[in-house]
């Protein structure tokens, strides 16, 4: 099978990902879930004029110059609202949050005030509308503040909870359960034995899904046999997992059992061969609801290919924009031709005082190196037979996750 334009895979995998249903959630519940559903304000905010000071209430023709002596006929506490209006030369003591009587249209804040027994002398012109906050100068009812695909920040639940909504609708979190293949790896603090390596691989994809909004489904290590492997898939189907990730097997050798495994489960392969680099020996396909991706065993293929295909497909079930954004960058360091593969370089960013960004490949990038991929921000994509670039012209980054 010839090898697959990375643009053509990416579709390939998105096909038909439509988002996932919507569940409600308590306001503390939702804090990086994705809003299912746009949300408006069951509110005004606030709903009446208010104080934005302490002082007092008054007609600002009555104290348009300094000096001006009013009668003081009583006080405004937040959440008590004044039953009376105010007159000409009256005024109301008023505080922060305290709903603006009446016939008032302004307040002077109180050090700017001087009081006298039943009275208080203004020692500042008053000015129309100042320190008062406007029915609705937040939003109104109905308007609609936050919108439908949104990753709920901090702020956007105190939001939420100003325009009245005591839960949100989210989309559920895709289950993502991660197989692992290969008899030659071993769990981290274990002593590897001849020819066996410490298993890592699982541990930045889990982190890389949680960061995305998905839940991990950890189904540990399957020996190298078909029977282990098949076991593996079925527990994903058993778990009810939207998305299937295995790591390994996925090559060409007689041990890569994995193509062999899926297709005996019966999923409908798509690809399993990708024009890119690292990442050659991926997989994808089908397995009635549930979408597998076959990553490849080489922990920076695996996270590479995780970052360009697994990301774009959990969004999309989140309902969240599929399309990874490319930023425009300066190389830092000559780079030679490229061959027929679409290069994924693994590269260190700088920003310059005028904000120009400086992207430098480290220097090996060979695909088991997870020394350089952690010391890395970003990747340079390098297009198909793309000729040689020189230092200080542009290129075309993604951004690794902070």
């Amino acid at each position: 099978m010839a090898l697959m334009p990375v643009s053509d895979a990416l579709s390939a995998v998105l096909a038909g990902a439509e988002p996932l249903a919507a569940e409600l959630v308590g306001l503390d519940e939702a804090f990086h879930r994705i809003l299912a559903h746009d949300l408006a304000a069951l509110r005004t905010q606030p709903p009446e004029a208010m104080s934005a000071m302490d002082g007092y209430a008054l007609r600002a023709a009555d104290a348009a110059a300094s000096g001006a002596r009013l009668k003081v006929i009583g006080e405004v506490a937040a959440g008590r609202p004044f039953d009376r209006v105010v007159g000409a030369g009256e005024a109301a003591r008023i505080f922060t949050g305290g709903v603006v009587p009446e016939g008032a249209d302004a307040v002077v804040i109180q050090e700017d005030t001087s009081a006298e027994s039943g009275h208080v002398v203004i020692n500042e012109p008053a000015i129309k509308g100042r320190h008062i906050r406007p029915a609705g100068v937040d939003f109104h009812q109905g308007m609609v503040l936050l919108k439908a695909g949104r990753r709920l920040s901090d702020r956007d639940l105190s939001l939420a909870a100003s325009m009245n909504h005591p839960a949100l609708p989210v989309r559920l979190r895709p289950k993502v359960a991660l197989l692992a293949t290969g008899d030659e790896l071993v769990m981290p603090g274990s002593t590897p034995g001849p020819g066996q390596i410490v298993y890592s691989n699982g541990y930045g994809l889990r982190a890389l899904m949680r960061n995305e909004g998905a839940t991990p489904i950890d189904l540990g290590i399957a020996a190298d046999t078909l029977e282990a492997t098949v076991a593996g898939i079925r527990r994903a189907r058993e778990a009810e997992a939207d998305i299937l990730v295995t790591t390994g097997g996925a090559s060409v050798g007689d041990h890569d059992l994995v193509k062999q495994a899926l297709e005996a489960e019966g999923v409908e392969m798509a690809f399993w061969k990708i024009a890119m680099r690292p990442g050659k020996p991926m997989m994808h396909g089908r397995l009635g609801a549930m979408r597998v991706i076959g990553l490849p065993g080489n922990p920076v293929s695996s996270y590479v290919c995780a970052m360009l295909f697994l990301v774009p497909l959990i969004r999309s079930l989140l309902g969240r924009e599929a399309q990874l954004p490319r930023e425009t960058a300066l190389l830092g360091r000559d780079l030679g031709a490229n061959d027929s593969r679409e290069d994924y370089l693994r590269a260190q960013l700088e920003e310059r005082a005028d904000g120009t960004l400086v992207a430098t490949p480290v220097t090996q990038q060979d695909s088991s190196l997870l020394g350089n991929l952690a010391l890395s921000q970003a990747l340079v994509i390098r297009p198909a037979f793309a000729p040689k670039a020189p230092g200080g012209s542009p290129c075309e980054i993604l951004r690794l996750p902070n």
